[in-house]
């Protein structure tokens, strides 16, 4: 049996960035029903979190899995949820961020994580996807 241990920081967002998870209960719920349904499909979700228009997860990526699989199934599962729940149309941006932690950073990351709505009082998501963006030097298509 292989063992493998590659702790990923995912983001995503609603699309257009509409607030659909500004109920702290829906978020809530939202948050329980992603853990439930990615234990089932075998994944592994450490730590999630999130504000009124966006998710991080921390998720360990098993040895048969990939981010593009991964993401698309919490993504595509959670909005269909979503919408038979609460009667509303939750829809994901395409686009998503992640990146690799390293163990000296788990912590520092859980935190962050489930911190977000302190941390949103502070910072909206545009200046935090600007930062995330610029932090972890991905390319732009110019």
């Amino acid at each position: 049996m292989p063992f493998i241990k590659i702790m990923l920081h995912c983001v995503w967002s609603t699309k257009n960035r509409e607030p659909f998870l500004s109920d702290k209960t829906i978020r809530h719920e939202l948050f329980k029903h992603i853990l439930a349904n990615a234990r089932e499909k075998g994944i592994f979700i450490d730590h999630i979190g999130g504000e009124k228009e966006h998710v991080h997860c921390l998720i360990s990526l098993g040895c048969e899995q990939n981010i593009s699989k991964i993401i698309q199934l919490i993504k595509g599962e959670s909005s269909h949820w979503f919408n038979k729940i609460f009667g509303q149309r939750l829809e994901w941006q395409d686009d998503y961020f992640v990146v690799s932690v390293s163990e000296s950073q788990l912590s520092k990351v859980r935190a962050y994580i489930l911190n977000q709505e302190e941390h949103h009082k502070r910072k909206n998501f545009n200046d935090e996807s600007e930062e995330f963006i610029n932090k972890h030097n991905f390319m732009r298509n110019k």
